[in-house]
């Protein structure tokens, strides 16, 4: 109860009000005085923030969706890092269920991997801890072009995720084969699937800072990102709104998962990863949920849930989530993303993730929540 209490308490340091100069709550957040807010706003071009807040309204049962954006642009490129996973896992269950002989429950290994799972835990170690092995073995059974190709056309959006995430073989255009267990145990193999070669992408920001590692050697010009994955802001909270509401959508922009895979993935989303067997002590319940609560490590309260996915590297924090509060009627979709690489050195491991950036999207979303919490539906 005394935990429950100081989350609470934390939550209403922002304000418990809304003020009435402020047209929605992205706004009023952004106009916060909390240093972790206005640290990052006196420095815009240094942190390259984009946000998109969604708004949630019940209009005589009609759901009413309006967002609200702040230097949201699809040309501005920032690195997508884990975000990722989340159409990875999506496309894949999508690809699952256009399958008779396979389901979420198959055990498989990659070809020339001693490593045993399911598709069931692949998707949950990629919400649990955002397991990189686990979203490989996933981009493997799709491809980068079945991938990108599912995504793009549910949501008419740009994506393109051209690599795997912190392997050897990361930039391989051939994927390799699954070795899959049949109901009776025996195996099948499938087929290497063979992507196109990855264009460089043309954007704005897509060099970055003035130096970078390459092993232990600096390289004193821009990092340039050209070759990396692609996943903006339009495209992530697009992605989100239809996992949530697909019933606002017409069927041609749904995604083809059947309703049990959709209530398990909406489940693994929110879930914490003591909840899927991690240890609790070393995953804490925000470690991989930024918004809200992602500076403290105490337990958090049961009447919240989020359902998101965050993303973390080269100075480049995200998270794309759902927050809603089951006993207050709060609910509202948020994604942002900040830079954070204060000395323009890629590479070096030197960025300010704990002490600016995910402060800054943690009052993020308390300054929205209590904005929300307020304010008359």
């Amino acid at each position: 109860m005394k935990k429950v209490l100081f989350f609470l308490a934390v939550l209403c340091l922002s304000s418990c009000h809304t003020n009435p100069s402020y047209d929605n709550a992205l706004e009023a957040a952004l106009a916060s005085k909390d240093e972790k807010i206005t640290r990052v706003m006196d420095s815009l071009d240094r942190h390259e923030i984009q946000i998109r807040f969604t708004q949630i309204d019940n209009r005589d049962g009609k759901l009413i969706l309006t967002d609200h954006d702040f230097q949201v642009n699809e040309n501005n490129y920032f690195y997508p890092a884990s975000t990722v996973k989340f159409p990875a896992a999506l496309a894949s269950l999508e690809k699952l269920n256009e399958l008779d002989s396979l389901d979420r429950t198959t055990r498989f290994f990659i070809e020339g991997d001693s490593i045993e799972t399911s598709f069931k835990r692949a998707i949950e170690e990629i919400f649990a801890v955002s397991d990189n092995e686990a979203n490989n073995r996933l981009v493997e059974f799709l491809g980068f072009d079945g991938l990108n190709q599912r995504i793009a056309s549910r949501v008419g959006k740009p994506i393109r995720i051209s690599h795997r995430l912190s392997t050897s073989n990361a930039d391989d255009v051939t994927t390799k084969p699954l070795v899959l267990y049949a109901s009776d145990s025996s195996t099948v193999v499938s087929e290497a699937i063979i992507n196109a070669p990855v264009a460089p992408l043309s954007l704005n920001k897509i060099e970055k800072g003035m130096g970078f590692y390459a092993g232990d050697s600096l390289h004193q010009q821009p990092f340039n990102f050209e070759l990396k994955n692609y996943y903006p802001i339009s495209t992530q909270h697009e992605v989100l709104k239809r996992v949530v509401f697909p019933d606002q959508f017409p069927s041609e922009e749904q995604f083809n998962i059947s309703e049990e895979q959709h209530q398990f993935l909406l489940k693994t989303m929110s879930s914490l990863p003591y909840e899927l067997g991690y240890d609790r002590d070393t995953y804490y319940d925000s470690y991989v949920k930024f918004f809200l609560y992602g500076d403290m490590e105490d337990p958090m309260p049961s009447t919240i849930k989020i359902y998101n996915k965050v993303g973390y590297a080269y100075g480049t924090l995200t998270d794309c989530a759902y927050i809603k509060d089951t006993e207050n009627n709060v609910a509202f979709l948020l994604t942002a993303t900040i830079l954070v690489n204060k000395d323009g050195i890629f590479n070096d491991d030197n960025y300010e993730y704990d002490s600016v950036g995910i402060p800054f999207l943690a009052q993020l979303g308390r300054e929205i929540y209590q904005f929300e919490l307020a304010r008359k539906k």
